[in-house]
């Protein structure tokens, strides 16, 4: 559950500089399913497929960043909240390993 310190953290916490990655990603994705539309040579739409692949890990890598220099270094002022934040991040980083 979310209490009102992370809350008003969460608040202040801002991804704004991820917008423009995400566009182009998606920009990405809809060449690519022109490409497919277009029946285009299948290396060419793999190797589009890894660059989008590779521009949202981008995307997910800045964010855990910004949590861990945010989020995360202000939890450590209180023990139990500390240890929920470091058993949040264990828990993160095991769903990333798809």
């Amino acid at each position: 559950m979310e209490n009102k310190k992370q809350k008003e953290l969460y608040e202040k916490t801002s991804h704004k500089d991820e917008i423009p990655r995400l566009n182009r990603a998606i920009g990405q994705l809809e060449g690519i399913k022109k490409m497919i539309e277009d029946k285009r040579y299948c290396p060419d739409i793999i190797i589009q497929l890894k660059a989008v692949r590779c521009a949202i890990k981008r995307i997910e890598s800045n964010i855990l960043k910004t949590h861990l220099e945010e989020c995360v270094s202000e939890s450590f002022s209180d023990r139990e909240e500390a240890k929920n934040k470091i058993s949040e991040i264990k828990n993160l980083l095991d769903k990333m390993q798809d």
